[in-house]
């Protein structure tokens, strides 16, 4: 008895436990990341040798297209993208689909007929129609486009993570447009939040409520939000899943030279230097047409030393 009260006074006898090899995985891992983002770095220096000098503008159309559709549908979204990488800059311009121009064969109509009637006449001319009306009342040239649709929008924004979004004011749409013609109500909280490609494809398509200014606005803020993921060291691993997304769901008519334009543009630009137009309502004049249709007159006095600043 007293053995074991003297025994009792010294703590038990643990073993000592191996060594396990996380903190060697964890350094491999690391050393891999560190490789993947030099050549990243390394791709990015080259590239800004190698890229010709200049702007280039694309055009981005968005399609209220179902999955059952096809191409002969109006263009819910037409932004602009211009970038020049030399010097640097990196610009939005967003035009209301309900503006109304002289179409190129189609005389005055809204600007988001032309996808539609071009496609009707020969499939696959809807970007090029609309791109010929942008430059015919715009003045400046559209160098290549590209074409996505729902699934090619929640596709991408999926495919880098989600995005971070400031939404400014509370969002409640009771009658948002679902894939089966049918509605849901929509609601989005304001302040800062993650969006997965669903939930941003709400923010950027919802108008009841609100105005499709106010919704242009929010295309370039996730336009923006978008820019600041890619600019992000972290994001770099997620490019090949963006390219492979990019490439399966997005139609597009834009050279090898414009995509290296704009990716440069975005690395040495960013987010928070970024310009951005919209064509709001102290651009336009609303009015109706002899068929009383509700449309948007340009106010050109106002509108092209805006965009002339912007396209220099």
């Amino acid at each position: 008895m007293q053995n074991d009260r003297e025994l009792s006074q010294f703590p038990a006898y643990e073993p000592p436990i191996p060594d396990r090899p996380r903190r060697r995985f964890r350094c491999s891992c690391c050393l891999i990341w560190l490789i993947l983002v030099l050549g990243v770095v390394v791709v990015v220096v080259g590239a800004l040798m190698w890229v010709p000098l200049g702007r280039t503008n694309i055009l981005v159309l968005g399609l209220d297209r179902r999955p059952q559709e096809g191409n002969a549908v109006r263009a819910d979204a037409i932004m602009v993208v211009t970038a020049d990488p030399q010097k640097p800059m990196l610009g939005l311009l967003s035009i209301p689909r309900d503006l109304y121009l002289d179409i190129p064969g189609q005389g005055e109509n809204r600007i988001n007929t032309a996808h539609i009637f071009g496609e009707l006449e020969v499939a696959g001319s809807g970007p090029a129609r609309t791109a010929a009306a942008i430059t015919q009342n715009f003045g400046f040239p559209i160098d290549g486009w590209i074409r996505l649709d729902f699934r090619g929008f929640e596709a991408m924004i999926d495919a880098v993570g989600g995005v971070e979004i400031d939404v400014p004011q509370r969002i409640i749409d009771t009658a948002y447009p679902t894939a089966d013609y049918g509605t849901m109500t929509v609601e989005i909280a304001a302040g800062r939040q993650w969006m997965d490609g669903e939930r941003a494809l709400q923010y950027v398509r919802t108008r009841h409520g609100s105005s499709d200014f106010d919704r242009a606005a929010r295309q370039q803020q996730l336009f923006q939000a978008l820019v600041a993921k890619l600019v992000q060291s972290v994001t770099w691993l997620r490019l090949p899943a963006l390219w492979r997304a990019f490439d399966e769901t997005v139609d597009r008519e834009v050279g090898l030279f414009g995509l290296a334009r704009l990716a440069v543009a975005v690395l040495r630009v960013g987010p928070q230097e970024m310009d951005r137009l919209v064509i709001d309502a102290e651009l336009v004049s609303p009015f109706s047409t002899e068929a009383g249709a509700a449309v948007l007159a340009p106010r050109w006095e106002l509108i092209r030393p805006k965009v002339s600043a912007l396209f220099n």
